[in-house]
């Protein structure tokens, strides 16, 4: 076979390591190694890559330098995301997610940036013919000139959305309040209509380079003021759909420099982007239209004294144990302020104490806790919890009203009962855990404040809930000790 023969091939395996990691990455109990198998994949495309026609050539006429420039960034990419990987927090996950699509964006405008103004072609490409074909053949709305517009385009708008939404997810204070100008549609139609003039004009004047990176500027400005008006409420979905965009722009990225692995690995994630998006969207009863341009978590908090005064029953370790040692089935409700005090490990050492007196163990997880799709999986997965004992909220749902103890810790918006119950709620609608069920439910908080939504919560001042008041990490350890 040529040498091209084996590339295709080596393609061909990346494509499927993709697609069987994909579809291992759906499950917590295969997750893992459905990682190690689409990093696999990756190194095999990038080895590829590297015996590609233009590269080869052009080691064959300088020598190793091209290689070895590979080499180092490779080295210093793979460094930087260790490093990441290690210092970042589990808590700051979605943080990192947020960068890392953005990264993607940023890599694939850079990519047709180089590969439309001949970089590519006098660094390493002089002997290409595809290259130079593509040069000398620079038509109107040919596949190339429109690969490369909206690669620039969904780029830049994923790249700068991401940063905005890590501004948000971290609580930096130029971001930490959403933009509610109310202008912002106006100026975001202005903006679309600016895109898709320089589009045009791009497409039918690719010759004319300006074009392009005057509609990277246009959409990094778009996808600014598209994230900025967005509330922390409706960040999980964000998240999803800028991860779709990486992946789009990825594949726009593999027409462009007629890559067939890139264009499959970014339609994966393009598409599966899309189907979380629709999934978070569900499970918060929103549309997509209403994420991006509606205002949950932007609204100003409403006031809780009507709610909560005179109402709310606060209770120690040692009250608490007590009602937790004649119960027979408890449910434990993690949520962000869970990862946020680092309690995962606590929390399995008091299942582990609540087995060993006899008592049935589980764990709702509903699928928006937290910042981020898998948020709770992920951090209860290291802690060791049982895959089995992690159950979904449409199963766990019907179960609450036989459950003698319901434990939240840290979850606010997805237990909050006003979203089936007060229909003039911003939340009314939307799919909780129905904890407010259980014959006794106990809420660890370090205060009565809200969740993203910004409105209070009627479930901390039910009859049948005690608020336990502490860091979430103290207090379960406080009650194991008060447990043995």
């Amino acid at each position: 076979m040529s040498s091209q023969a084996w590339i295709n091939l080596a393609y061909l395996a990346a494509a499927m390591l993709f697609i069987v990691a994909f579809k291992m990455m759906s499950s917590p109990r295969t997750a893992v190694r459905g990682t190690f198998l689409g990093a696999a994949g990756m190194a095999i495309a990038i080895i590829a890559a590297c015996f590609e026609a233009p590269i080869a050539q052009s080691v064959a006429s300088r020598g190793a330098w091209p290689l070895l420039m590979l080499a180092a960034a490779a080295v210093l990419g793979g460094g930087v995301g260790a490093t990441m990987a290690l210092r970042y927090p589990m808590t700051s996950m979605p943080q990192m997610v947020a960068l890392l699509n953005g990264f993607g964006g940023a890599a694939s405008v850079l990519v047709a940036g180089a590969e439309l103004s001949g970089t590519c072609n006098l660094a390493f490409c002089d002997a290409d013919p595809r290259a130079a074909t593509a040069a000398a053949s620079l038509l109107p709305w040919t596949q190339f000139s429109i690969a490369t517009a909206l690669t620039g385009l969904i780029g830049a708008v994923t790249f700068w959305g991401s940063l905005v939404a890590f501004g948000k997810l971290e609580e930096l204070p130029q971001f930490k309040k959403a933009w509610t100008d109310p202008r912002r549609h106006w100026i975001n139609l202005a903006l679309v209509a600016l895109t898709l003039l320089l589009t045009w004009g791009f497409c039918t004047n690719p010759d004319y380079t300006i074009l392009f990176w005057l509609l990277v500027v246009v959409g990094s400005a778009l996808g600014v003021t598209l994230t900025l008006p967005i509330g922390g409420a409706d960040m999980p979905v964000v998240i999803c759909l800028l991860n779709s965009y990486s992946g789009l722009a990825a594949a726009a990225a593999g027409f462009v420099i007629d890559n067939s692995v890139l264009v499959i690995a970014g339609s994966l994630v393009g598409a599966s982007g899309l189907i979380l998006t629709a999934i978070m969207c569900q499970a918060m009863n929103r549309s997509l239209v209403g994420v991006l341009f509606g205002g949950l978590g932007t609204t100003a908090a409403v006031s809780g004294d009507d709610v909560y005064a005179g109402k709310v029953k606060s209770a120690g370790a040692e009250e608490i144990a007590m009602v937790l040692e004649g119960a027979d089935k408890v449910v434990i409700v993690p949520g962000y302020g869970l990862a946020v005090a680092q309690a995962q490990h606590a929390v399995r050492e008091l299942a582990d104490a609540l087995e060993a007196r006899g008592a049935k163990v589980e764990y709702a997880i509903h699928p928006v806790a937290g910042r981020m799709p898998g948020h709770m999986n992920v951090l209860l997965a290291e802690a060791d919890v049982p895959y089995e004992k992690l159950r979904e909220m449409d199963d766990i749902n019907p179960e609450f009203a036989e459950t003698d103890v319901a434990i939240v810790i840290g979850a606010n918006d997805v237990v909050n009962p006003a979203a089936r119950t007060d229909p003039s709620s911003p939340i009314a609608g939307m799919p909780i855990l129905d904890v407010d069920r259980a014959r006794t439910v106990v809420v660890v908080k370090r205060s009565l404040s809200p969740g993203f939504a910004g409105i209070p919560n009627p479930l901390f001042a039910a009859d049948n809930t005690l608020m336990y008041f502490a860091d979430g990490k103290k207090a379960i350890l406080d009650l194991v000790a008060a447990l043995k």
